[in-house]
């Protein structure tokens, strides 16, 4: 048994087959549950991944329909499947999406990659940071290959520490066979990464578009929390005693919004506060495992850390219920800003410069009278003592009902 025999005419046959008997039949026939994170998308209309995989398998020639406790569903399995036979597979609900994010970062983490004596080559890591950058600012998922070898020849030319060549076909070759980067508009097989005159060849002849893999584009461009995962999974691996900055800041990864979700129309509203609390622990744990290694690994020119200083803001905008944490504060503005959000400022209680940390507790939510006041006014060193006391009961107690 095994699911790369499926092609696509026998997932749509049981898509057919799907429309035909209705979802509840179809599920209770092939003894699966519904699909708890992804959703095959066909002609806009939605499809459980996993029971169409494995009822696909029963329309190939002398095979039977596959269990669900025979294969996965997830980016490995089904999912890879489905998008490698260029079908559009979507994330159905967040409820696994934190599972996901470390699930991604530590198959990142894994990657097999050549290595050398100082370390292990940078081409897969450098294609992951810029198509997360890419994904972060909202830009197409898949580019051609002129535009995508254009981008990887200069960052591998610019950031290859370790003696990388700019060759980007190494890299998106590697990654499509792990299973990460998509290449679609090809004909016959994807090549191996290795060789040189026939690589070139391929993409002279084939000029593919490519991409990261579908759901892995959907899980970082959707969730700060599996940005900072990937990024710091991807950091620590690949970059130890190398500057990564230069390159995060090209790739537009070096800014706290690296830990930030999209906001969209309606999304401000109560929060549901056992949500917000699990919410808030794991931001806090993202920030106490960077905290941890920057102790080991400290720079000296690197003083701000978005990996640590991101989520520490997400994790105190989740804490403060909306409102401004001065307990003076004569009242924030009612106002809001474009995307429907509060007018409220991160602030360090202690600066960094003076031995502050990026940590909630050490960090308040303030409306912009209270931050002028803890910055420039008089009674700034009073309030800042005040605020101090604050931000560890808050951290101890955790988020408010917003």
């Amino acid at each position: 048994m095994t699911l790369t025999d499926i092609g696509a005419a026998q997932v749509m046959q049981a898509v057919e087959e799907f429309d035909r008997l209705g979802r509840r039949a179809f599920l209770e026939r092939y003894g699966f549950g519904p699909s708890r994170t992804y959703r095959l998308v066909v002609d806009g209309r939605s499809y459980d991944s996993k029971a169409i995989v494995g009822a696909a398998h029963g329309h190939l020639p002398g095979q039977r329909p596959l269990k669900p406790s025979e294969f996965s569903g997830g980016l490995d399995h089904a999912v890879r499947l489905l998008t490698d036979l260029g079908f559009r597979v979507e994330r159905s609900s967040a409820v696994e999406a934190d599972a996901d994010a470390d699930r991604l970062a530590e198959r990142i983490a894994k990657l097999r990659v050549a290595s050398t004596v100082g370390g292990p080559r940078l081409y897969q890591p450098i294609t992951l940071l810029w198509a997360v950058g890419r994904a972060l600012r909202g830009e197409p998922r898949m580019l051609s290959w002129e535009e995508t070898a254009t981008a990887l020849r200069g960052l591998l030319g610019r950031h290859g520490l370790r003696g990388e060549r700019p060759r980007p076909d190494y890299p998106v070759l590697a990654l499509h066979r792990a299973g990460l980067w998509s290449l679609e508009g090809h004909t016959g097989e994807v090549p191996s990464a290795h060789g040189d005159a026939a690589l070139h060849q391929w993409f002279s002849e084939q000029r593919p578009e490519g991409g990261l893999a579908a759901p892995v584009h959907a899980l970082v461009a959707g969730s700060g929390q599996a940005r900072v995962a990937v990024v710091g999974a991807i950091v620590e691996r690949f970059f130890d005693g190398l500057d990564e900055v230069p390159l995060l800041e090209e790739v537009g990864l070096y800014e706290d919004s690296v830990a930030d979700d999209p906001v969209h129309d309606g999304d401000a509203g109560p929060v549901d506060p056992v949500a917000a609390a699990a919410q808030y622990e794991k931001w806090c744990a993202l920030v106490d495992r960077r905290e941890a290694r920057d102790g080991v690994r400290y720079r000296e020119r690197t003083v701000r850390d978005p990996l640590r200083s991101g989520p520490a803001r997400r994790a105190v905008l989740i804490r403060c219920g909306d409102r401004c944490e001065n307990p003076e504060c004569p009242g924030q503005p009612d106002d809001r800003t474009d995307r429907g959000l509060p007018l409220l400022e991160v602030d360090h209680v202690v600066e960094l410069a003076a031995g502050g940390r990026d940590h909630p507790s050490q960090m308040v939510a303030l409306c912009p009278n209270c931050h002028a006041v803890k910055t420039r006014g008089r009674s700034r060193d009073r309030l800042r003592e005040i605020l101090l006391e604050v931000a560890l009961e808050r951290h101890r107690r955790g988020p408010l009902p917003s």
